[in-house]
């Protein structure tokens, strides 16, 4: 059976830092299972493979010396004192936040990265308190990323390793969902949701999506971006422009009294419009009409007369659903 890759780098690197003289390509073919399982008269094969390696691990940052032998054979390894951390010295306050960072990622998959990252820290002598909350001069906070949707974890892993997305996604105006193809970019989230913003293939064009909208399993593809990945994704703006924050005018509406609350907060001014109803002045943006649809028959929408089509477009939509 074939051997992981990751199991034959990690025994090549075990070698490489274990040994006391350099070993020669054909030590380490008889000295590592996964190299004793290539054909032994395929020399090419095991080149490949062995420089493929070598290279892998030398990204990963190990330091890998070559060195020529008296018979003029090459020789490899990588000595201790060269691939040795320097000494990680921090202070009550760092640890404290590093604690507080552990704590963040309880409900998902890193937390058991970010509880063995602590426990490293505590071997190597690091003052980090089992709870964060015992640190001197810091307060009672437990911060937490909650993490509902379940396609959070691949998305997360997808936006990491650059592979593009396909996905199921029902937008707040449609009675079905529309697959998508994504090339994710980043996570983000805002307001107790979470958003993924990346490039949409079919539309050409960058977009933002909210995760509790995307239905069934997230599919990971093999084909790299085509779309180059910005410096600065501006998440948090472009939803919020796209949820109304950004107000490009105003518009009139009649709320039911005692009901829309959100609404009130942001209302530029209201009145009472009798029979059991206000009139209210609130900013106009891209998105209003998906928020004034959430409150139902508590409003009506007086004005401008496209904001008024979209909402009942919208409400048709849903009656159809």
């Amino acid at each position: 059976m074939a051997i992981a890759k990751a199991e034959r780098l990690m025994n090549l690197a075990l070698c490489l830092l274990g040994t006391r003289r350099p070993l020669t390509k054909r030590e380490l073919r008889g000295s590592i299972e996964a190299y004793l399982q290539t054909d032994a008269a395929n020399d090419e094969a095991f080149n490949r493979m062995f420089e493929r390696d070598k290279d892998d691990l030398r990204e990963l940052g190990l330091i890998i010396e070559t060195v020529e032998g008296l018979d003029g054979e090459i020789g490899y390894l990588a000595r201790r004192d060269s691939n040795r951390l320097p000494p990680i010295t921090l202070d009550a306050e760092e640890a404290a936040a590093l604690g507080l960072a552990a704590k963040v990622w309880q409900q998902a998959r890193l937390a058991g990265a970010a509880s063995g990252a602590l426990q490293k820290l505590r071997a190597a002598g690091m003052p980090v308190a089992e709870d964060p909350y015992d640190t001197p001069g810091h307060s009672a906070l437990e911060p937490r990323i909650p993490v509902h949707e379940a396609a959070f974890e691949p998305l997360m892993l997808a936006c990491r390793d650059r592979r593009p997305v396909l996905f199921d996604y029902r937008k707040s105006n449609a009675a079905r969902p529309e697959q998508r193809q994504v090339e994710p970019w980043t996570l983000e989230s805002w307001r107790g949701h979470w958003y993924l913003a990346g490039w949409d293939r079919e539309r050409a064009a960058e977009r933002v999506f909210r995760l509790s909208r995307i239905t069934g399993r997230v599919r990971l593809r093999s084909d790299a971006f085509t779309a180059e990945v910005p410096d600065h994704v501006t998440v948090r703006e472009t939803v919020e422009t796209w949820a109304g924050e950004t107000a490009t005018g105003t518009a009139r509406i009649r709320l039911r009294s005692g009901h829309g609350y959100p609404l009130r907060a942001k209302a530029l001014s209201a009145q009472a419009a009798g029979d059991g109803w206000d009139e209210l002045e609130i900013p106009y943006g891209h998105g209003l009409d998906a928020w004034l649809v959430e409150f139902g028959p508590d409003v009506v929408v007086l004005g401008p007369d496209e904001l008024r089509a979209d909402v009942v477009d919208r409400l048709r939509a849903v009656a159809k659903g």
